[in-house]
């Protein structure tokens, strides 16, 4: 058996084994084999005893857990295993929290620990009282629209003849006086006076990223967001304008309006709030719409392009939408946005992981830049013939590196090494070749994760 979500082998009793202590205990538990090597083999423990004595005093002292520390006999040799359960409450190594994600365990920082703590206190960050803010600080002709808006899908309850802080009790915006973070980013006259960033940076490109020709910056809460940049889009930006009403008309333009609408939804929809404004930039032959926040942990990128279960990152924001009929609750926009792209006809979008953020990208039927070609943006059958080429022509052990990759974005060069029973050292040759090929790509250097530029 393999090393797992929830399984851990250790040579011996090395320090390292009190991360993956923590890292269990902060996701769904797990088992630590200590004396077992890397394919699960028992390579015997000669120092069991002084292991079986220290190990449960360590985790006790420095984490503050109890975990179940036995000896275990294989083919007469000994090896330790260590029961880890989940922990209701954030478990910490030395002040650092760790997460085990596949079979790799995460240090939390920044945003990442920052919602991670939330979590664990049972709350999300747009569920988190905003103590400085009052009932004059949201904007009562978007609550009215919102509101209308909403009679059309049936999802509200009855708000005939309620105050506007009346209205927002009912959305599960409040608490007892006071006003919910999330109540400030969709309703709110300013939202950034509390948090800011609250934009939708838009930039118009010429033949690449660097050739920007002229930009606006939109602010205001998310239903002036969404209606602005439609504005924009419409009047400014795109070459030949799309018709809106209220983002729900599908017309014939550039780009299918379903598409748009869902793109531009979920990155205000799942954003990190705390960090960059969302980010769109509009091409001759694509537009690509960015916001800041990984995928929830167990969430692929290709798991996006089938069923999957709905897992907002602020909840109470994506209740408010559901009500108000903008998205639903089943976890279905981005398959809206390349079922939509498909039924105009268009190349399939490319959703990628970039720069600690999401980034989706609609491409036209015109034909591709260069850019577009090294960004990994080829698709149709044309591409696909290309790219699957590319990679059956790369040695096994590079495919073998690909495919891991493929399957969690985020392995270390150490956790490939194991896996493929190799030296470090030719694994970080081997992932220097498929870099230079511009096959993969390395996203921040340090915590960073790998992003497939060409896929099979």
């Amino acid at each position: 058996m393999s090393e797992s979500q929830n399984i851990e082998y250790k040579q011996n009793g090395h320090d390292d084994c009190l991360k993956c202590v923590s890292g269990f205990a902060n996701a769904i538990g797990g088992m630590i084999y200590i004396g077992k090597d890397n394919a699960g083999g028992t390579t015997h423990l000669t120092d069991y005893a002084k292991l079986l004595e220290d190990i449960p005093g360590k985790i006790r002292h420095t984490m503050g857990v109890t975990c179940d520390v036995q000896l275990q006999h294989e083919d007469e040799k000994n090896f330790i295993s260590i029961k880890v359960n989940p922990s209701s409450v954030p478990v910490s190594l030395r002040g650092r929290y760790y997460y085990r994600s596949g079979s790799t365990n995460l240090e939390l920082t920044g945003v990442e620990l920052n919602e991670f703590l939330l979590k664990k206190a049972g709350k999300t960050w747009d569920d988190v009282v905003e103590d400085g803010a009052g009932i004059a600080d949201i904007d009562e002709d978007s609550l009215t629209k919102f509101v209308e808006d909403s009679r059309e899908k049936g999802r509200m309850p009855d708000t005939d003849g309620l105050s506007a802080f009346r209205i927002l009790e009912k959305l599960r915006l409040t608490e007892g006086v006071k006003l919910k973070r999330a109540a400030i980013i969709l309703f709110g006259k300013d939202p950034n006076r509390f948090y800011p960033n609250i934009q939708v940076k838009i930039g118009r490109f010429g033949k690449d990223s660097a050739d920007l020709k002229f930009q606006e910056v939109i602010e205001g809460n998310l239903w002036h967001l969404l209606n602005e940049a439609e504005v924009q889009l419409n009047y400014k930006f795109l070459t030949r304008p799309i018709a809106f009403v209220g983002f729900q008309r599908i017309e014939k333009g550039k780009y299918p309006v379903p598409a748009l609408r869902e793109m531009l939804l979920n990155a205000l929809v799942h954003r990190t709030y705390i960090g960059a404004p969302v980010q769109m930039r509009v091409f001759d032959n694509k537009i690509s719409i960015w916001n800041e926040g990984g995928l929830p942990f167990g969430l692929s990128l290709e798991d996006l392009k089938g069923e999957h279960n709905s897992r907002p990152r602020n909840p109470k924001v994506a209740a408010a939408c559901f009500l108000g009929g903008y998205i639903d609750a089943w976890g279905r926009g981005t398959l809206k946005i390349i079922n939509s792209c498909k039924q105009a006809a268009l190349p399939e979008p490319v959703i990628a992981e970039m720069n600690g953020g999401i980034q989706v990208t609609l491409f036209s039927r015109e034909e591709p830049t260069e850019e577009d070609g090294q960004a990994g943006a080829q698709t149709g059958s044309q591409a696909s013939g290309q790219t699957g080429g590319q990679i059956k022509q790369l040695t096994e052990k590079r495919r073998e590196i690909y495919k891991l990759i493929a399957s969690d974005s985020r392995i270390s060069r150490k956790d490939i090494a194991k896996k493929l029973g190799i030296h470090e050292a030719a694994v970080q040759k081997h992932l220097k070749a498929l870099t230079n090929e511009g096959i993969i790509e390395r996203i921040s250097a340090r915590k960073g994760h790998w992003q497939l530029l060409i896929r099979e």
